[in-house]
């Protein structure tokens, strides 16, 4: 509920947006229809995840830049920190926008917008909202920008090679020509706000950099959609019926790819483009799986066994679909799973490690690690393949294996 909330609220804010760059009403509902279809906000918005929330954030900031520059008034500033402020909370993405926006308005200005002190409170009230996240992670030494750094260093060359295309599948291939329009208009058209529309290119540039996930710079270019409103409407008054096919297949190809509306047995079509689609699927015979191989742990060693799993996602299902099947808690040193809990020092019998693949180093912490089943998903997902490897005892103290087994990506 909070995530469909969240969606439109958003798809609102992307209206808001269109009318800001000069939309009249029918300019503002298109912008609400496009964002409403597009691949990306159907992707997240049924689904619990942080770039639910940012998305939304992203939005605001959009909204306040424009805003700002139509204006000249430095007070959006204020409303800009505040936001950054809250979405730092949520995810460390938000400095990106912002910061391809700096570096938009150095070089196309207006530049008179950065001399103002209202800049600077801006900056002031985002430090202050975002200080106790920011500690924690100075505390904990910095384990969000670690997490991004395994992003970048495990999956760095496939996603500057599929940006591009994933660029143009994740929003939508029909809405191309639709923010194309709006980068032409806002270019030749709207000059006060040349920095929003050459800030997609510069964060393009900076994902490119880093290595991020193609996903990072697409709520860029919902703002370039709802500018693209206005020579749409121009264009749909000599083509409707090409307009309403454009929109349906819009609609139909979205859901097709980014919700649960196809069989299980056809996912692997749509999971290339959103990975999420697999992860959607086959967790009550997962879980099931698991429990096959815990059987194999004798009844009175099973007081002092411990389930381990390699990722949150094998975890989490393992808390809803595991005990059913008489299965324990499970633990995982993956991400925050690391923080909630882990093993006690009296868990000193086996260890059902729940592996994507088998991992020597990983398995050395470990004794006696024999492969007892392999997870044969109905779908090429993570989890497809996945081996179940049941060790006769930890290595030492799970007190002393426990920093030494974390991971972050």
């Amino acid at each position: 509920m909070l995530s469909t909330l969240s969606t439109v609220a958003t798809i609102v804010v992307v209206a808001l947006i269109a009318r800001e760059f000069g939309s009249e009403r029918r300019g503002q509902i298109l912008a609400a229809i496009c964002a409403a279809v597009s691949g990306f906000v159907l992707g997240v918005g049924h689904l619990v995840s942080t770039a639910t929330y940012d998305l939304l954030a992203w939005m605001l900031i959009g909204l306040f830049a424009v805003k700002l520059l139509r204006t000249g008034d430095g007070r959006w500033w204020l409303a800009l920190g505040v936001t950054a402020g809250i979405a730092v909370e949520n995810k460390y993405l938000v400095v990106l926008p912002i910061g391809a926006l700096f570096v938009s308005l150095l070089i196309v200005g207006p530049r008179g917008v950065l001399r103002s002190w209202w800049l600077l409170a801006g900056v002031a009230v985002a430090g202050l909202i975002a200080l106790p996240n920011i500690l924690w992670q100075f505390q904990h030494d910095w384990p969000q920008l670690k997490v991004a750094g395994g992003i970048s260093e495990d999956d760095g060359t496939e996603n500057r090679i599929m940006f591009v295309p994933l660029q143009i599948l994740q929003l939508s291939p029909f809405l191309v020509p639709v923010w194309i329009a709006g980068f032409r208009r806002i270019w030749r058209e709207l000059p006060w706000a040349r920095a929003v529309a050459l800030a997609y290119p510069v964060l393009c540039v900076i994902v490119l950099a880093a290595g991020g996930k193609s996903y990072y710079a697409l709520p860029l270019l919902l703002v370039l959609v709802a500018a693209g409103c206005e020579p749409t409407l121009r264009w749909i008054g000599r083509h409707r019926v090409v307009a309403v096919v454009g929109l349906t297949l819009t609609a139909l190809t979205s859901a097709v790819f980014t919700l649960p509306v196809l069989p299980a047995s056809a996912a692997d079509f749509v999971i290339p483009v959103n990975k999420e689609q697999g992860e959607q699927i086959g967790w009550p015979a997962f879980a099931a799986s698991v429990a096959d191989a815990w059987e194999r742990i004798p009844l009175g060693e099973r007081s002092t066994a411990t389930l381990f799993t390699g990722n949150y996602g094998e975890a989490g299902a393992l808390v809803r679909y595991g005990p059913p099947h008489g299965l324990p808690s499970p633990y995982s040193a993956h991400m925050s799973f690391w923080d909630w809990a882990r093993p006690p020092d009296t868990n000193t019998g086996p260890v059902l490690l729940v592996e994507l693949e088998r991992t020597p180093i990983f398995e050395s912490y470990f004794r006696g690690c024999e492969q007892v089943g392999t997870i044969d998903s109905i779908v090429a997902n993570d989890e497809d393949g996945t081996a179940l490897v049941l060790c006769s005892a930890p290595a030492e103290a799970w007190s002393t294996l426990w920093p030494k087994v974390r991971q972050f990506y």
